[in-house]
């Protein structure tokens, strides 16, 4: 498995990082390892984006995108 090394990681941030795995349990390793997927795993603005432009050229206008919303909603 691979490793990633971080160098001049200020004094507070490396604290704030251990004391949060610390509340969670965990070593610190497995708190950042744990962060890093969470990370890799919520899509980017660009990647959302991209993903839209992917989409694009439907056939529902705005209007009935709009009454079909409105559909979906519990009668309050």
């Amino acid at each position: 498995m691979p490793n990633i090394l971080v160098r001049d990681l200020p004094d507070d941030v490396h604290g704030a990082l251990q004391r949060r795995a610390e509340q969670q349990g965990q070593s610190l390793q497995q708190y950042l390892t744990n962060e890093l997927i969470r990370l890799v795993e919520r899509p980017t603005p660009e990647e959302l984006f991209a993903r839209v432009d992917r989409r694009r050229g439907g056939k529902v206008g705005l209007g009935q995108a709009v009454a079909d919303l409105r559909g979906e909603r519990p009668a309050s």
